[in-house]
């Protein structure tokens, strides 16, 4: 298993199968509750315009990518339009003695594994070399699960991410949740 940011385009297209394999499109809901879902979908172009920004981290093994965990910087925030009630909900809220805005921070904009590859500290693993990558140059990484992916919550839990508010919007019931790297 290697953990590496993308580098050639082949590996922009492993994303974008894994995520199709875990859209709820493609999901009963009995494996939607047990293994979690992505809500996002994503075109090639968009992974495109962000990984030229900021490498993407992904899993490979077998020459496959079996997991990728997407940063999505905040000038990326009208790219995806689902996405724009969280980037605007993110710039009210308080974190500490300081809105969340005034922080130097970046949105996990997705992370996914493939389904016989959970449960085997890929999740773990790809967002530890997010630290390691962008670490130094980030306060924080914050994210946005849905309250409905309980999975989802509890491996962000258990890395150490923090719930920091929570919302709803015309698609969902969101937790907002912060990996506090300061």
């Amino acid at each position: 298993m290697e953990i590496k940011l993308v580098d050639i385009k082949e590996e922009l297209f492993g994303i974008l199968k894994v995520q199709a394999e875990n859209h709820p499109d493609n999901l009963s809901n009995e494996s939607r509750s047990q293994n979690g879902f992505v809500t996002v979908k994503h075109s090639y172009a968009m992974l495109e315009k962000m990984n030229a920004r900021a490498p993407q981290v992904i899993a490979k093994e077998h020459n496959e990518v079996v997991a990728y965990a997407l940063i999505m910087l905040r000038e990326f925030k009208n790219l995806i339009p689902v996405l724009i009630p969280m980037f605007e909900t993110l710039e009210t809220i308080q974190y500490g003695e300081k809105k969340l805005s005034e922080l130097n921070y970046y949105v996990m904009g997705q992370i996914c594994v493939k389904d016989s590859y959970k449960r085997k500290g890929i999740f773990k693993e790809l967002y530890l070399k997010h630290r390691e990558v962008y670490g130094k140059l980030y306060d924080c990484c914050v994210t946005e699960v849905s309250k409905g992916n309980l999975p989802s919550m509890i491996a962000h839990q258990k890395l150490g991410f923090k719930t920091i508010h929570s919302y709803s919007d015309h698609t969902d019931e969101w937790n907002i949740l912060v990996w506090d790297w300061k």
